[in-house]
């Protein structure tokens, strides 16, 4: 390694965010993102690195996929779930009696937002909930959108997230 780069530390949790947009006619529209490895289509997902906090790695990996602005509001979801870590390659780096990864899911606001498609993605699309939820490959994914669409039609987004909010050996349920 030559002096001067740091080496990112894959840390043991993962994060999914479900872009959202309020349209001119009243209705909803979420992104979802196609792999460029498997053509298969998501929400924003990604793992924390080094000491970052959940929500820092949530808002990383919405710019670096989806060029998100920092100041777009991120709402957490009470969705979560766990990923076999031997779905990970960072995971030999990990304690041994790591068996799993925790997921974590947050909502944040496009409206009037442009979104860029990166490297890991082909394409970003915009759709209504029904097209979106057909469209996403994984059931966890499909339960989150779920969420936030319920969420949005009783107008409870709950609280925007701080960035200093969720560490990442912290309990969702612990966060006020």
């Amino acid at each position: 390694m030559p002096p001067g780069v740091e080496t990112m530390a894959r840390a043991p949790f993962q994060v999914v965010v479900l872009p959202f947009r309020l349209t001119d006619s009243g209705g909803v529209e979420f992104a979802v993102l196609r792999r460029a490895d498997d053509g298969q289509w998501q929400g924003v997902a990604g793992g924390g690195e080094n000491d970052e906090t959940i929500i820092e790695a949530a808002r990383r990996e919405a710019f670096e996929e989806a060029a998100v602005p920092s100041e777009v509001s991120f709402y957490k979801l009470t969705m979560r779930d766990f990923v076999p870590a031997s779905c990970f390659e960072a995971a030999k780096e990990w304690p041994p009696d790591t068996y799993l990864v925790p997921q974590y899911f947050f909502a944040c606001d496009a409206t009037g937002r442009k979104l860029a498609v990166s490297r890991e993605h082909t394409e970003i699309a915009w759709m209504a909930y029904q097209e979106a939820h057909d469209r996403l490959r994984y059931d966890s994914n499909r339960t989150g959108l779920w969420e936030l669409a319920e969420r949005l039609r009783m107008k409870d987004l709950g609280c925007r997230t701080a960035p200093d909010e969720l560490r990442q050996t912290g309990d969702l349920a612990d966060a006020k």
